[in-house]
């Protein structure tokens, strides 16, 4: 009796011993170690874009943990709430990220976990910051979105001018422009047969041209060697021109006007006939009568010294 006891207490714990060693090796192969320190973080999401079960959870680029449970929120709002199983007990800022992107060209999903700069951190049940990173598709239509907007003003403004120029280039329009053409190509012929005669005449004009380029570097070279003259005489007139702006021109200018001014009033007394002047110049009776006068004394001067003895009478006592 007592042997078939310890038999049974063998299988048993030989049964207890596999039991654990199966939940074990269950857990291990979910990423789920017993022995090891972890934590439990909560994420919401509005879409988890294809995450599930099993998918790492990665801090810069190392794996940190996986995803344990993925359901959607019992208040029937869309959100779909995850549980992040994360081992060890590397700290995360509180206001750290939980953001779903794509780990590899096949599009396997894993939760990226960027840190925030929070001074307190999360313990295990906390709920967690979350976002979703934009699909490679999506990226690329973003990108393409204003080339595509510009592509399509592009076109419109080609329809636009398209239309102008169809409207513009009537038949009048056409015929005026070929009658354009044809007068440029006048323009041209002419010019080229003035350039043709521009060129015949510098070809025969060349020494004529030759010699003026000669005297022109004639002149420029004397003006170079009397620079010291033409400086001297540009002084000098400096110089004349200091003097004359120095002189008291404006005051004699006006002496001279009052002058002017003066001989102009006494010449109008004259002709007024103011004064003895003015009366021997306009009294033509008084001019012949002086004039008489002076011929009489003058007569008599004459006789005086002709005759003295005629005017003077000599007595003797």
């Amino acid at each position: 009796m007592a042997v078939k006891l310890k038999r049974e207490l063998k299988i048993g714990i030989v049964f207890i011993l596999a039991t654990v060693i199966l939940i074990w090796g269950l857990m291990y192969l979910k990423g789920l170690e017993i022995f090891t320190k972890s934590r439990t973080i909560i994420a919401v999401y509005e879409n988890v874009d294809g995450l599930v079960v099993a998918n790492p959870i990665t801090l810069n680029g190392l794996q940190i943990g996986q995803v344990n449970t993925l359901k959607f929120d019992p208040r029937h709002n869309g959100n779909i709430i995850v549980e992040l199983y994360i081992k060890g007990d590397y700290p995360f800022p509180s206001n750290s990220i939980a953001r779903i992107r794509s780990s590899g060209l096949l599009g396997s999903k894993e939760v990226a976990i960027i840190l925030g700069t929070a001074k307190s951190f999360m313990k295990s049940g906390d709920t967690i910051k979350t976002e979703l990173e934009a699909s490679l598709s999506a990226e690329v239509n973003k990108q393409l979105l204003p080339l595509k907007r510009k592509a399509e003003n592009l076109i419109s403004s080609i329809d636009s001018v398209v239309i102008i120029v169809q409207m513009v280039l009537n038949k009048n329009t056409r015929e005026n422009l070929v009658q354009a053409i044809d007068h440029v190509k006048d323009a041209l012929a002419n010019i080229s047969h003035a350039t043709f005669d521009l060129d015949t005449l510098v070809s025969t004009q060349r020494k004529n041209i030759a010699g003026i380029i000669g005297n022109v570097e004639s002149i420029s070279k004397n003006l170079k060697q009397n620079n010291e003259k033409i400086t001297h005489i540009i002084n000098n007139l400096s110089d004349v021109s200091d003097s004359l702006a120095k002189a008291r021109i404006p005051s004699t200018i006006m002496q001279v006007n009052l002058a002017v001014k003066n001989l102009s009033n006494t010449l109008e007394k004259i002709n007024k006939g103011e004064g003895s002047l003015g009366l021997l110049v306009n009294d033509q009776k008084l001019y012949i009568d002086v004039e008489n006068a002076a011929r009489n004394l003058n007569l008599l001067i004459e006789d005086l010294k002709a005759n003295p003895k005629k005017y003077l009478k000599i007595s003797v006592f």
